[in-house]
């Protein structure tokens, strides 16, 4: 198993509350994808540090089978300022278990990983995971993104 120690961070973004149950999250989540990229996110978030995109889960209500928050957004410098309509959050960090996906983000690769990850027998913290969307995924019908589960230390 790949693990990886992730430093505090923070990130601003635009947020939704979905849940796994019916596929309800794989609509809510391209519904925030498409409006993320319509209005052109991207470049109204303030004191990025960087141009990679995160897809980061958090407040969790439980387990992955429970509601929980989607926020699509840049990691930042600080939270001094956050933009109307938009959401700024810190994270502890910690230990990550980490794994990627290569191929056709119109095919349901994130789906297909993430039930991939809920069959492992992971000792998930449910407080923050997340995918990282960089260059290497720029291109959606061969795309490669990185995905950062929380796990507890043992």
């Amino acid at each position: 198993m790949q693990t990886k120690i992730i430093h505090p961070f923070k990130i601003i973004g635009i947020s939704i509350q979905t849940t796994n149950e019916n596929d309800l999250a794989s609509k809510d989540i391209a519904a925030l994808w498409g409006r993320f990229m319509d209005e052109n996110f991207l470049t109204k978030i303030p004191n990025k540090t960087g141009s990679d995109i995160y897809s980061l889960y958090t407040s969790y209500e439980g387990d992955h089978t429970l509601p929980y928050t989607t926020i699509l957004g840049c990691k930042v410098e600080n939270l001094d300022e956050i933009p109307a309509g938009m959401v700024g959050r810190s994270f502890d960090g910690g230990k990550y278990f980490t794994t990627s996906a290569k191929g056709n983000l119109m095919q349901g690769l994130i789906v297909k990983q993430w039930e991939k990850i809920f069959e492992l027998d992971l000792n998930r913290t449910y407080l923050a995971d997340f995918e990282i969307y960089g260059e290497k995924a720029q291109n959606p019908l061969a795309a490669e993104v990185d995905f950062y589960v929380g796990i507890k230390d043992e």
